[in-house]
């Protein structure tokens, strides 16, 4: 059997060439998506056109209900996993920190902060070798914004990436004795339609003279650190953070 991966937020960008490439390596995939159905099953469709095994589950992550049975379903479909990569993360429109308001900050919160807890807590309970599994590892994807900032765009996008630093960096000290690896990836400005959602779809393009690299980022170029990480030519990695940003 192959082993099985949950990638969240992978009907588009980053999760879905995670979720490809998880695929083209010989995981058998879960295609978590909150909304876009036909995108999911899209990356499906790829994914078994290429010969690999894959399903779709709906299922909001900052909903703990909704995490479990997306545990649930994926192990039904594809077996025990051993491999969780949270990247399902929203942002807004750009705007300077004093007009966020209260419903925005906690809109963010809960689906970058609240959903990634809510996973990692559901695979840690299955995947540790002290309540009968065999162990795996996570990756949590970050934004370069926990460190930059990103003033006068995004600072609640940004802090909710920031604390899912710290929650990472904890729980792999936590877990690693249980057989569990979990690390982080920092993308920087990389060509996805969340710029769009933040108003701008051309931001990459605006910024790529500032990147060290002179270029923005494609999504396969995060996917190729998040699978690395999750291999075992990454074993003695835990509590890492890989940057991939051009150098920002």
């Amino acid at each position: 059997m192959s082993p099985a991966i949950i990638v969240t937020g992978a009907s588009r960008g980053i999760g879905a060439a995670t979720a490809i490439m998880a695929a083209n390596q010989g995981y058998a995939v879960c295609v978590n998506y909150r909304s876009n159905r036909d995108a999911a099953h899209d990356v499906v469709q790829t994914i078994v056109d290429n010969g690999g095994h894959a399903v779709s589950v709906a299922a909001d992550v900052s909903i703990q209900d909704e995490v479990a049975a997306l545990f649930d379903e994926s192990e039904a479909e594809l077996g025990p996993m051993c491999a969780l990569v949270n990247n399902a993360g929203i942002l807004e429109f750009q705007s300077a920190f004093r007009d966020i308001d209260e419903q925005r900050f906690r809109r963010i919160m809960d689906t970058n902060v609240v959903g990634t807890f809510h996973c990692m807590q559901e695979a840690i309970r299955r995947m540790s070798t002290s309540r009968g599994g065999s162990g795996g590892a996570i990756v949590n994807v970050s934004s370069v914004a926990a460190r930059t900032g990103a003033p006068n765009e995004y600072v609640d996008y940004a802090a909710s990436k920031a604390a899912v630093d710290t929650m990472t960096f904890g729980v792999a000290r936590e877990v690693a004795p249980e057989g569990i690896r979990v690390n982080i990836v920092r993308p920087g400005f990389i060509y996805t339609d969340m710029h769009a959602a933040g108003g701008e779809p051309g931001r990459v393009d605006r910024l790529a003279s500032g990147i060290p690299l002179q270029r923005g980022g494609m999504p396969e170029e995060v996917a190729r650190a998040i699978l690395w990480l999750l291999s075992d030519n990454a074993r003695y990695a835990v509590g890492a953070s890989l940057d991939v940003t051009g150098g920002v």
